[in-house]
C-alpha cells in the first residue's frame, strides 16, 4: 500500500497550493483535505515540500531498522553522495562512526553503486543499444513513465538505480546483511518495497537526524577520506554525464530536471523530436541535492552543488565488472485508470462554475488546475469541487451580498478610514435623495451625512444601535446603527427611515395637546359656572373641582 506521504488533517487550510505544485494532479480535495491520490502518484514530494501549513508527511522507518539491529542482525548503511551537502563538513568516515554508534556494522557510499550504473551506461552507448536511452536512476521520473508515458518505456536504460546496484554489492559481499539507503528521497521507500530482497529499508536524511537528534549525538570531525569517485557527482544535475566517460561523439548528451521538464523531453522523445541522445533526468530541480527529504535548512541550491562537486574525484571507485544480467531491471507499465468525461459533462460542469461560455473560462489556477476544464475533469472525476474555483465563489458572494444589500428595505452606507463612500445602497441613496451611487462613491461621507456619528465610532472603536437621528437636510428621521469593523476597517451605517412612525407620533401628540388646551379651556369654564352656582346656592365646590381635577390629569396622561 501506498503509504510513503502521509496527511495531518488538522493542518490542511484549502490553499490548494499542493494541486497546483502536483506535476500529474493526483491529488484529490474532499471534506477540506488534501489526499494524495495513491495509485496517481509519482512521489517527487513537491506537495511535501510547498506545503505552508506541513501538513504532509512521510512515512517513518526508523523502528523498522532498530529492530533489525535489535535482532541481531548485521545492518549496512548505503548512503547517498548528497550526504555531503546535508551535512556539513562530514565525510564518509565520520558518517560511518555516527552510524556505528547507532547499531549500524558499516556504511559505504552509495556512489559506489553509481559508478556501477554509469559504466553500464558507457556500455549501453558504445553498443549503440538504443538511439534514446534514458537515465534510470530517479525513481520517480521512472515511475512517470510508467504510468503516463508507456510510449517511451523502450527508452528507458533497463539498468538498477545506483541505490539497488550498492545494496546488491553489499548483499552479494555479506549474504546475512540488512541493508539500509540513506538519502533525500522519498520515492526510494517505494522502489526498495517494488523490489524486495535488494534494499530492505530506505530512511530519508530527515530521518537520520532526527534519530540523531533523539540519541544526543553528532558527528565528529575525522581526516578526509584518500579515495575520491567521480560518481560522486550523480545527486546535481548533470552529474551523471559528468561522471561518465562519454567518447561516442555521435550521442548528444543532456541533462534534465524538474518533473515538468521531464514530462516536455519525454514528449518530445515520443514524438521522434529527439534523436541518438542520452538523456539524464531526474524529478527534482538541481537534482537530488534538491530533493524532498534533504533537511529543510539545507535547501541551498548553490552551495549544496559546490559541497557535491568539491567532495568528488576524476577517477572511478575500484568496482568488479558486472555483465547486463547482474544488473538488469523489469521496469513495466503499471497505469493509470482515469475515467474521462465527454464534452457534454464537461459542459455542465463548466455551467455549475459560472462558466456558460469561453470568457468566462479565465483559467487563473487558484484552483490548483491550470484550466478551468481541467478542473471540470477533476470534478468529473470526484478529485475536486465546485466550491474550489476562487472567482467562481467570490462572484458568488458579491452577487449574494449585493442581492441582500440591494434589496433590504435598510439604508446601507459603508465608509473607508478615511471616511469616503465604499458602498451605498439604493434604499440609502433614496433616504439621500441621491439619483445614482456613482454620484457619491469615493467621495467624503460630509457631502451627504453629518460625519460626527461615524467619527465617534471610529475614534472610540465601538458600535452605536438603533440611535434616533434628525437629517434636517432630507426632511427624515432615521434609526441609526454604526459598526466599525476593525479587521477590515471599514465602517458600516445602517439606517432604519422612521420618518412616518415620527410623523404618525408627531400627529398624535398635536391631537393630545389641542384635546388638553380644549379640556382646560372646558373645565375653567365650568369651574366658574360651578362657583358662580354654589355661591348663590351657598353650597360647596370642593367635591366637584376634585372630579373635573381628575378628568384634567386623565386627559394629560392620555
Amino acid at each position: 500500500m501506498n503509504n510513503y506521504l502521509q496527511l495531518k488533517k488538522s493542518n490542511c487550510k484549502n490553499c490548494y497550493k499542493c494541486i497546483r505544485n502536483c506535476p500529474v494532479k493526483s491529488i484529490k480535495f474532499s471534506d477540506g483535505q488534501a489526499n494524495i491520490v495513491k495509485d496517481e502518484c509519482i512521489l517527487c514530494g513537491m506537495c511535501f515540500i510547498v506545503c505552508p501549513q506541513n501538513a504532509k508527511q512521510i512515512r517513518n522507518d526508523v523502528d523498522q531498522v532498530k529492530d533489525a539491529i535489535k535482532s541481531g542482525r548485521k545492518v549496512y548503511a548505503s548512503i547517498a553522495p548528497s550526504f555531503v551537502a546535508n551535512y556539513d563538513g562530514v565525510n564518509i568516515k565520520s558518517m560511518e562512526n555516527l552510524l556505528k554508534k547507532l547499531g549500524f556494522e558499516a556504511a559505504e557510499e552509495t556512489a559506489i553503486g553509481a559508478t556501477i550504473v554509469k559504466r553500464e551506461y558507457e556500455n549501453m552507448v558504445k553498443e549503440n543499444k538504443q538511439d534514446v536511452i534514458i537515465s534510470s536512476c530517479c525513481h520517480s521520473v521512472n515511475t512517470l513513465i510508467q504510468k503516463y508515458h508507456p510510449e517511451v518505456l523502450p527508452y528507458l536504460a533497463d539498468v538498477l538505480s545506483p541505490m539497488q546496484a550498492h545494496c546488491s554489492k553489499i548483499k552479494a559481499e555479506h549474504p546475512d546483511a540488512y541493508t539500509v539507503f540513506i538519502g533525500p528521497c522519498i520515492s526510494k521507500k517505494e522502489e526498495a518495497d517494488q523490489y524486495p530482497g535488494i534494499v530492505d529499508c530506505a530512511l530519508t536524511f530527515e530521518e537520520l537526524s532526527n534519530w540523531i537528534d533523539n540519541e544526543n549525538l553528532s558527528f565528529e570531525t575525522t581526516q578526509e577520506d584518500i579515495i575520491k569517485g567521480r560518481a560522486r557527482l550523480f545527486p546535481t544535475t548533470g552529474g551523471i554525464i559528468r561522471s561518465m566517460f562519454c567518447d561516442d561523439s555521435d550521442y548528444d548528451y543532456v541533462a534534465i530536471d524538474g518533473v515538468e521538464n521531464c514530462i516536455r523531453a519525454i514528449e518530445d522523445i515520443a514524438q521522434g523530436k529527439m534523436n541518438h541522445c542520452f538523456v539524464e533526468m531526474s524529478s527534482c530541480v538541481g537534482s537530488c541535492v534538491g530533493g524532498p527529504a534533504m533537511d529543510r535548512e539545507h535547501r541551498t541550491p548553490v552551495k549544496d552543488f559546490i559541497s557535491v562537486n568539491r567532495y568528488s574525484g576524476n577517477k572511478d571507485f575500484d568496482i568488479p565488472k558486472y555483465s547486463h544480467n547482474d544488473l538488469q531491471k523489469d521496469i513495466s507499465f503499471t497505469g493509470i485508470h482515469r475515467q474521462m468525461p465527454g464534452s457534454n459533462a464537461i459542459k455542465e460542469i463548466l455551467i455549475k462554475m459560472g462558466k456558460s461560455s469561453p470568457e468566462q473560462e479565465l483559467n487563473c489556477g487558484s484552483c490548483g488546475y491550470n484550466t478551468c476544464r481541467e478542473k471540470a475533469i477533476a470534478v468529473y472525476q470526484g478529485k475536486a469541487d465546485l466550491t474550489m474555483c476562487l472567482p467562481f465563489l467570490k462572484e458568488k458572494a458579491e452577487s449574494f451580498s449585493d442581492t441582500i444589500i440591494n434589496n433590504t428595505p435598510n439604508g446601507i452606507i459603508v465608509l473607508n478610514e478615511e471616511l469616503e463612500v465604499q458602498q451605498v445602497n439604493d434604499a440609502a441613496c433614496k433616504i439621500m435623495n441621491i439619483k445614482n451611487s456613482r454620484d457619491i462613491l469615493g467621495c467624503p461621507v460630509v457631502r451627504v451625512l453629518n460625519p460626527t456619528d461615524y467619527i465617534t465610532a471610529l475614534t472610540t472603536k465601538s458600535d452605536i444601535h438603533d440611535k434616533q437621528t434628525y437629517l434636517p437636510e432630507y426632511n427624515k428621521y432615521v434609526e441609526e446603527t454604526i459598526i466599525y469593523d476593525e479587521n477590515y476597517h471599514i465602517i458600516m451605517g445602517i439606517m432604519r427611515d422612521i420618518t412616518k412612525e415620527e410623523t404618525v407620533r408627531e400627529k398624535k401628540e398635536a391631537l393630545s395637546r389641542q384635546t388638553i388646551e380644549i379640556t382646560d379651556k372646558v373645565i375653567d369654564k365650568q369651574m366658574r359656572v360651578v362657583q358662580e352656582i354654589a355661591s348663590l346656592l351657598g353650597e360647596t365646590t370642593a367635591e366637584t373641582k376634585i372630579a373635573l381635577t381628575k378628568l384634567k390629569e386623565t386627559l394629560n396622561n392620555e
